[in-house]
């Protein structure tokens, strides 16, 4: 498997992981107000870092307030957005160097494939978190694991 596919692979799972998260959050009725925050945020950052890689303004702050609704929608949205990205990612891509600045102003140079590394694992990150808040206000969390979405032919 070459990296560009295990990307596209990745974008799958997060995908299929975020959406989980949002159809728990839903069934608990009244989801803890951290853990919709975190969603939020999820969504919200994989916009900040494709909107850096496309030149682009982002749509969203960084912690914005989304309902359930906006964030099932944003995250179809992103999933497509990814897949559009890597798609039309010419060979050598992951190995460019973006030059951007944070959220806090500073100029940063990065390579796309550790632009790309990094919002999957700060996605899967925050999934993690919401899991645990989701579970200490008593409800039962999303199984979001990576290799239990490939076993179940989830996440191709």
């Amino acid at each position: 498997m070459d990296l560009l596919h295990h990307y596209g692979q990745l974008v799958n799972y997060d995908e299929w992981a975020n959406l989980e998260v949002i159809a728990s959050l839903r069934r608990s009725g009244t989801p803890p107000a951290r853990s919709q925050q975190w969603i939020a945020h999820i969504l919200s950052a994989e916009h900040v870092w494709l909107s850096r890689l496309l030149h682009r303004q982002q749509p969203y702050a960084v912690w914005p307030e989304l309902s359930l609704e906006e964030c099932e929608r944003e995250a179809k949205n992103l999933a497509t957005s990814w897949r559009e990205y890597l798609n039309g990612l010419a060979s050598g891509g992951l190995d460019q160097e973006l030059a951007y600045k944070n959220t806090k102003g500073e100029t940063w140079h990065s390579l796309v494939r550790d632009i790309l590394t990094h919002v999957f694992m700060h996605s899967a990150y925050h999934r993690g978190q919401i899991a645990a808040d989701t579970r200490q206000a008593g409800h039962v969390p999303a199984y979001t694991d990576f290799i239990h979405g490939v076993r179940q032919g989830l996440v191709k």
